[in-house]
Order: C-alpha cells, then sequence, then structure tokens
C-alpha cells in the first residue's frame, strides 16, 4: 500500500495552521521568571523600609542581582519561544501589605527560588541547567552570606 500525496500530507484544516505546543520548560522557566521579579521587588521593598545603611545595600544588591537572573531568564525564553517572555502569573493591583517586608522575608523567598531552581536545573541539559543552577548558587550566597546579621549562626 503507498501513501499517495493527498494522504502524505492528511491534516484538518484547523491542524495545518495551529503551531506545536511549546515545550514543557517553557511553563517552568516562565514561573523562574516570575520568581525573580518578585524576589527583586520584595528585596527592593525591604531596602526601603530597612534603615542601617550595610543591610539596606545589600537587599540593594539582591534586587539587582534578581532583576539580573530575570532579564536571563527572560532572554532565554524568547529565544525558545521567538517571542515575548511568557509569564506564570498575572499582575495583580492589591493593596499594600499592612507591614513592610524585612530581611527574613528576602531571606525565606531566596531559599526558596533557590531550591526550586536547584530542582529544575537537575531536569535540564546544556546552558539552561548552568543558567539554573548559577541562579540557585547565587540565590544561596545572598540568603546565607550577603543578608545573614553580623554575628547571626549561618
Amino acid at each position: 500500500m503507498g501513501i499517495g500525496p493527498r494522504e502524505s500530507y492528511s491534516c484538518s484544516p484547523a491542524a495545518a495552521c495551529a503551531s506545536p505546543p511549546p515545550p514543557p520548560e517553557i511553563d517552568e522557566l516562565a514561573a523562574q521568571l516570575d520568581r525573580a521579579r518578585a524576589d527583586s521587588q520584595l528585596a527592593t521593598d525591604a531596602a526601603a523600609a530597612t534603615p542601617p545603611p550595610p543591610a539596606a545595600q545589600a537587599l540593594t544588591a539582591v534586587a539587582s542581582e534578581r532583576s539580573a537572573h530575570a532579564q536571563v531568564l527572560s532572554d532565554e525564553l524568547v529565544r525558545m519561544v521567538g517571542t515575548n517572555a511568557p509569564t506564570t502569573t498575572a499582575t495583580s493591583t492589591t493593596a499594600e501589605p499592612a507591614t513592610a517586608p524585612t530581611t527574613k522575608d528576602v531571606i525565606a523567598a531566596l531559599r526558596q527560588s533557590a531550591d526550586s531552581a536547584a530542582q529544575l536545573a537537575a531536569t535540564q541539559s546544556g546552558y539552561r541547567a548552568g543558567l539554573l543552577g548559577s541562579i540557585a548558587a547565587s540565590c544561596t550566597a545572598a540568603y546565607t552570606v550577603a543578608l545573614v546579621p553580623a554575628g547571626a549562626p549561618q
């Protein structure tokens, strides 16, 4: 039984126009992008509410690093998808929290981000694995070294 010209290209009209679904890692990287943006904003807010200069400077540095992580993740998503980087959550316009975030809040967020990036890195290969591993290491260094108060146990 041979396949004729019509049979080799038999697709429904709807399927012929549809693009293939994005790779599953798109959603995972978009979640990392959202996390990096949220961490950067959290650290910025905490720095604004933290009076001692060394702590505020460390929080500002963390915000800058997480912003850089967001940019690199966005660049990778654009490379993979070919359009603007998707995100997993929509921005909301909820009221400001009653209390400003603290360094402890930033440390907790960075712990979660480091764990999440490390777990995802273990499932990736090549550039993406290295990128995620680097992000995990940066987050870990930030919460274990840069943001730990002097004299606090590590």
